[in-house]
Parts: C-alpha cells; sequence; structure tokens
C-alpha cells in the first residue's frame, strides 16, 4: 500500500506536504520578521508605540512605510527574510536538500546566465517604451524626477528593493514551488519530463495569481502575469538554476518603474530617470496597471523566451 505521507525510498514527507509545511513556516517567519522591521521602525523614526502596537502588523508597516522612505527597505529585507529562512529550513528537514540544489550553485556560469537575465530584462522593457513612444502612446514630461527624497537615494532604494523581491519571489516560486510541484507529479503521473512540463505551468499560474490583489489588477493583468511567469521560469525549466530568473526580474521591474517611469504591477512610482504619462490605449499599454498588463508586455514576454531558448541553446 503507498504511503501518501512518506516516501520510503528517499526517506522524507512527500511534497505536498512539504509545500504545505513550507508555507506555514513562511507565514511564521514573515510575521516574526516584519514584526521585528516594526519595533525596529518604532524606535528608528520614534513613533508613538501605541498607535501601532494596537494595530495589525500589516497597517503598522503601512504607517511606518509612510514615514521613512529606507524603512520600505528595511521592510522589504525583513520580506526576504522570511522567504530565505523559510526555504533554508524546509529544505534542511523537509526536502533533505542543500541550499544551493533550489538553483543556487553560485559557480561562473551561473553568474554569466545572471548577466545575461540582467541584460534581458532592461532590453525587454526598453522594447515596449520606445515602442510606447514611437506609436506616440506616452508623452514625456521630465526627467530624473523624484517626488518624495533626494533622486539617488529614491533610486538606489527602489533598486535594493528590486533586488529583493527578485531574489524572494524567485526563490520561492521557482526554486522550491517549482521544484517540490515537479517531483510530487512525477510521483503521481511517472515520468519526469511530463512532471517538469506540468510544474512550470502551474508554478507560473501560482504566480499570476498571487498579484491578484494589486492595485489596478484586471482580468488580463493576471494572464498577462502568469504568462510573465512562464518567461520568468523558461531559464529555470532549461537549466535548474536561478540565475535567469533572478536576473531578469530584478531588471524587468528596475527598468519598468525607476528607469522610464511605468507602473510596476499596479503600483506606482514616485522617482524615475523618465517621467512619463501614458496616452495610448489600455489594451495595449496595460493602463494603470503598467506593461504587464498589455499586448505590448506581452509580445515583449513572448520575444524573451525565444531569446533565452536561444541563449540556453548557445550555451549548453
Amino acid at each position: 500500500m503507498v504511503n501518501i505521507f512518506w516516501n520510503r525510498e528517499e526517506r522524507r514527507l512527500r511534497a505536498f506536504w512539504r509545500l504545505l509545511f513550507q508555507t506555514l513556516l513562511l507565514l511564521l517567519f514573515s510575521v516574526l520578521a516584519s514584526w521585528t522591521a516594526v519595533i525596529v521602525g518604532i524606535k528608528w523614526l520614534g513613533v508613538d508605540s501605541s498607535q501601532l502596537m494596537n494595530s495589525d502588523w500589516s497597517t503598522a508597516l503601512d504607517v511606518l512605510a509612510e514615514k521613512d522612505l529606507t524603512m520600505v527597505t528595511l521592510i522589504t529585507v525583513a520580506s526576504l527574510i522570511g522567504v530565505l529562512a523559510s526555504v533554508w529550513l524546509a529544505g534542511k528537514v523537509l526536502d533533505r536538500r542543500s541550499f544551493a540544489d533550489f538553483g543556487l550553485h553560485f559557480n561562473r556560469k551561473w553568474w554569466e546566465d545572471f548577466s545575461f537575465g540582467l541584460f534581458l530584462g532592461a532590453l525587454l522593457l526598453s522594447v515596449v517604451f520606445f515602442a510606447e513612444w514611437a506609436l506616440g502612446w506616452i508623452e514625456i514630461k521630465g526627467f530624473f524626477i523624484s517626488l518624495y527624497a533626494p533622486f539617488a537615494t529614491a533610486v538606489g532604494v527602489g533598486l535594493l528593493n528590486y533586488i529583493c523581491v527578485g531574489i524572494r519571489e524567485e526563490l520561492l516560486s521557482r526554486g522550491y514551488h517549482f521544484t517540490n510541484i515537479a517531483e510530487g507529479l512525477r510521483f503521481v503521473m511517472g515520468g519526469e519530463k511530463t512532471a517538469w512540463l506540468l510544474a512550470y505551468i502551474l508554478s507560473s499560474a501560482f504566480f499570476g495569481l498571487l498579484h491578484l490583489g494589486n492595485p489596478n489588477a484586471t482580468l488580463m493583468s493576471t494572464v498577462n502575469l502568469m504568462l510573465a511567469g512562464i518567461l520568468l521560469g523558461m531559464g529555470y525549466y532549461l537549466t535548474r538554476e536561478l540565475a535567469i530568473p533572478i536576473g531578469l526580474h530584478i531588471t524587468w521591474n528596475f527598468f519598468q518603474g525607476k528607469v522610464y517611469g511605468f507602473p510596476v504591477s499596479g503600483l506606482g512610482t514616485a522617482s524615475s530617470v523618465i517621467a512619463i504619462q501614458q496616452k495610448g490605449p489600455d489594451l495595449w499599454t496595460g493602463g494603470a496597471f503598467g506593461p504587464e498588463a498589455g499586448l505590448l508586455g506581452l509580445i515583449a514576454m513572448i520575444l524573451g523566451c525565444f531569446i533565452t531558448v536561444l541563449w540556453v541553446r548557445a550555451r549548453r
């Protein structure tokens, strides 16, 4: 009789239970890290603690983020620590594998792929920007704009935040979820190739659903972000490493928000190298959600998948 909880050959829990317990660990570590950020923020900024400690932790974080730009970074780093801690502990105790086995083998080839990912993210958003500009769908309102802080500080904090987001989301969505879903499906279906393909699709769909609650989200933005998960997951699917996804994720967000002034997944930006006003049809530009919800963004994603395949084939 098959044991649905325990894999006797691998001497560990089956994939479903590993995913479940890692999610619980993630919630635990995220709350602990976020509350630590709240406590540090209270002492650092001199905020009335009685006002915040009676609030839920997410409300407290929002209040602190509005008061200081650096606090945004502290909150983002705390969130990254929660993911790192949960994946490391789940990997060690539940998966019986090293942290590096989730796609973080920092050898020479890894860093070359990472550099390619950085280049690709910048290239794809540049294609979107210049296409909209050429079509007259955006008007450039100024350069080196920052509303609430010195430009260099605002952009530097934004870059650090996008680095944290890129590492956090790729390690979770691709590194842990993708890997364990594939292993679980292999147990159900008996074939590794089919299991990896289905895990690729499912983890990408889950990535899109994670952004369903973002400001200005629409059905098209959610579908497009599922397809963005396909783009981000392509490098991991082909190489089993997170180098390309992390690099691509970082510069995709950074160039989208801090260079070209687009909204990033529904979130507006108060500082950017180029300040723009969008005029084109929302169907193509994505409107208030940003290029990720538009057809131009979709074309960029398809182009990115094609270029990634060419890179991996040339390298391997």
